[in-house]
């Protein structure tokens, strides 16, 4: 789903949830970016993510440059989260819901 260069930079929490392909990009110090995390947890779903904030200024270009590509947001902004083909900006729980329904969790 995403390049390699990116596959190398994802940290993985497990959980058992695992119908869906979750990926959040997430700032260390973000407190949406942290309820996110929260949000995923509290619901056992297997995700993956990357800290933009503690990566090199170039990885973060090209994470950048992907997102912007791929999936073509109005805006980037964290926590910016993929889940299989679709991508939520921001913290909203209530897209994030209507993600996890779609895919079957």
């Amino acid at each position: 789903m995403f390049p390699e260069f990116m596959m190398e930079l994802f940290n993985e929490v497990e959980g058992k949830n695992s119908k869906q392909d979750v990926s959040i990009f997430t700032l260390s110090t973000c407190m949406w970016c942290k309820k996110c995390k929260t949000y995923l947890k509290d619901r056992d779903i297997k995700y993956k993510y990357i800290d933009i904030d503690s990566i090199t200024p170039e990885q973060k270009s090209k994470i950048l440059a992907y997102l912007k590509e791929n999936y073509k947001p109005d805006r980037i902004a964290y926590p910016f989260l993929v889940c299989d083909d679709k991508f939520v900006v921001g913290y909203d729980p209530n897209k994030y819901e209507e993600l996890m329904k779609s895919g079957g969790n």
